[in-house]
């Protein structure tokens, strides 16, 4: 069992739900993230979700792409964000996640990208643009280094589809809650009701919603239909700003 099947298992028990909050890797430094790391865990985060910045961000909103635009400013690159995991493994063992896009992944080399992530700490990846009908030598390699691969559902999923996702995803299942980019607004309507319904009926796994969600009352909402709640572009947002995120993530804890 991995680490973050572990800690689904581990909330499951003590009857809570999953709180995954994303930042950007250095934004607005590399140091300023592992700041923000040990605040989000020390607030409640469960499992820590990390950005790549990177030049075509296909899933991602405005928010999100300015803090990518502002990390690559920094000269933060994917080599750079797995050795800021591994110094944020020097303080802490919160599972790790990172999202990031098919080509850095690609250009960096599959086996050594997956080889380098889990000796730096990295305990599963989210690849928005590598869709598990052509991720096959991805999952073998990941697999054999049990790092989890966590593939995307939406609320336009055929049943077909959500099997294939359910089969191929390891960690958790990642519910995309509109059609359209992060930051978008939430909607919680049947379409998502049905499909939720539809992954719990073919997969024992557990379901963590994303995407659109931005306050402890859109949260609640979530939590009560999903065993996690992903939380970006708000807290991405507010650190732009210059506010108190640990503060904020304390809230949604509170609210799930």
């Amino acid at each position: 069992m991995t680490k973050i099947e572990k800690t689904f298992k581990k909330l499951k028990q003590q009857n809570k739900k999953a709180l995954i909050p994303y930042i950007m890797a250095g934004d607005p430094s590399l140091e300023a993230t592992k700041k923000f790391v040990a605040e989000m865990e020390e607030a409640g985060a469960d499992i820590i979700e990390l950005g790549v910045p990177f030049s075509d961000p296909l899933a991602d909103g405005p928010t999100i792409q300015r803090a990518g635009e502002r990390a690559m400013k920094q000269g933060v690159t994917l080599r750079k964000t797995l050795s800021l995991v591994e110094g944020i493994r020097q303080t802490t063992q919160i599972p790790l996640i990172l999202m990031t896009y098919y080509n850095p992944v690609f250009k960096y080399g599959i086996k050594a990208f997956v080889s380098e992530a889990v000796r730096a700490g990295v305990d599963g990846v989210i690849i928005p643009d590598l869709i598990p009908d052509e991720a096959g030598d991805f999952i073998r390699i990941a697999k054999k280094h049990k790092l989890d691969t966590i593939f995307l559902l939406a609320p336009t999923s055929t049943e077909d589809r959500v099997r294939k996702v359910a089969k191929a995803s390891m960690g958790f299942i990642y519910y995309v809650s509109i059609t359209g980019i992060t930051g978008a607004r939430l909607s919680v309507d049947d379409s998502m009701k049905n499909t939720l319904s539809l992954i719990k009926k073919v997969a024992e796994k557990p379901v963590a919603v994303g995407f659109g969600i931005s306050n402890p009352e859109e949260a609640a909402v979530v939590s009560a239909l999903a065993e996690g709640v992903i939380i970006g572009s708000a807290i991405v947002r507010q650190i732009a700003e210059g506010k108190d995120i640990k503060n904020f993530i304390k809230t949604i804890r509170e609210a799930i």
